[in-house]
């Protein structure tokens, strides 16, 4: 055993970087640039330093690292929720492009509510990360005056806008709205209903673009909005669609705003004997998985929350870095996708 693993450890029992180097026989300094992956170390002492740290079980510390180099590694992403499918995979391509570059997200769920998204920025923006990355633009002032008071480099998400001096990367909510309504008139359907769950801004914002398609159509009829502010799900799509079918027998068709429930509404319809899209057809949106393997496959608008997660950690990268991101807002459109069920 050698001297560094007898040594008495702090409270915490934590093996530190002067353990490390104490038991390579090296200076701190030299152990810090070798676990930084600096290239000016030489080979051979770099390797002895590497095996120190393997056999005490060295981990960094990066509150310890952060504050030496008065640079956080850590940023904060803050999303909606985590059971939605959508922000799993934005998630995922936010982790893919920051963690090879050094960056390690901090997740917060804000659970659609202003309030604990303000709870959590003024939990961890005292923290300083080097970034932050949050979804759309529909907050409070407060939660507004924290982030811009931070001095924190920050990239909105899923939605765009045309406001100077903001960053963002996303699509049009409200044209994606009018591009699946617009699709059901084109295949003869004058009856349009919109069903919706959450009741969040973007769901919001698809309504928009559904009543615009149809008012310009001449076709507009409020009656024909179902909107409910439970939480998303396939069964609460099962009953949208029967309330449509029990209250407006005239509908020859359905705008589900997200995709589960449109399954649901599709799963209703196969138990009810409603043929689609014979007598109805259904539409939904973000071509979640298990759309396509629906009865009939589910028509949808696929958006590229991927691509977002992508190109939206790209942009903030730029931006910690002090460099060139090119244009403020990116707009990556989004699919619609036709399937059997219109």
């Amino acid at each position: 055993m050698t001297d560094a693993t007898r040594r008495p450890r702090r409270s915490s029992g934590r093996i530190t970087l002067d353990d490390v180097a104490r038991d390579a026989a090296v200076s701190p300094i030299t152990v810090s640039r070798v676990l930084r992956g600096e290239r000016s170390v030489d080979a051979q002492l770099a390797e002895r330093v590497r095996a120190s740290a393997d056999r005490l079980g060295y981990v960094p510390d990066p509150a310890a690292r952060a504050l030496a180099s008065q640079r956080s590694t850590q940023v904060l992403v803050l999303v909606p929720m985590l059971s939605n499918t959508l922000f799993v995979d934005l998630l995922e391509a936010v982790h893919r492009t920051l963690f090879p570059e050094g960056f390690h997200p901090l997740i917060g769920v804000t659970h659609y509510d202003t309030t604990e998204e303000e709870l959590l920025l003024r939990t961890y923006l005292p923290h300083r990360p080097a970034g932050l990355l949050v979804t759309g633009f529909d907050r409070s002032e407060t939660a507004r005056q924290l982030i811009a008071r931070s001095g924190v480099p920050c990239v909105h998400l899923m939605e765009t806008s045309t406001a100077p001096d903001v960053a963002c990367v996303g699509f049009s909510q409200t044209a994606a709205g009018a591009a699946i309504t617009r699709h059901l008139l084109d295949r003869g359907r004058r009856r349009i209903a919109f069903c919706a769950a959450q009741l969040d801004p973007r769901t919001l914002q698809r309504a928009e673009g559904y009543r615009r398609c149809l008012r310009e159509a001449g076709l507009y009829d409020p009656a024909l909005e179902v909107l409910s502010p439970e939480r998303s799900s396939v069964a609460l799509g099962a009953r949208l669609f029967e309330e449509v079918v029990r209250r407006m027998p005239g509908v020859d068709a359905i705008f589900f705003c997200n995709d589960d429930i449109a399954q649901g509404g599709l799963l209703a319809a196969n138990r009810l004997g409603v043929a689609v899209p014979g007598r109805i057809a259904v539409a939904g949106f973000n071509d979640l998985e298990g759309s396509d393997q629906m009865v009939p496959p589910l028509t949808t608008v696929r958006t590229p929350r991927a691509e977002v997660g992508r190109a939206g950690a790209a942009m903030l990268l730029g931006l910690m870095r002090g460099a060139p991101t090119g244009p403020g807002c990116v707009e990556l459109g989004y699919e619609l996708v036709v399937r059997g069920s219109t």
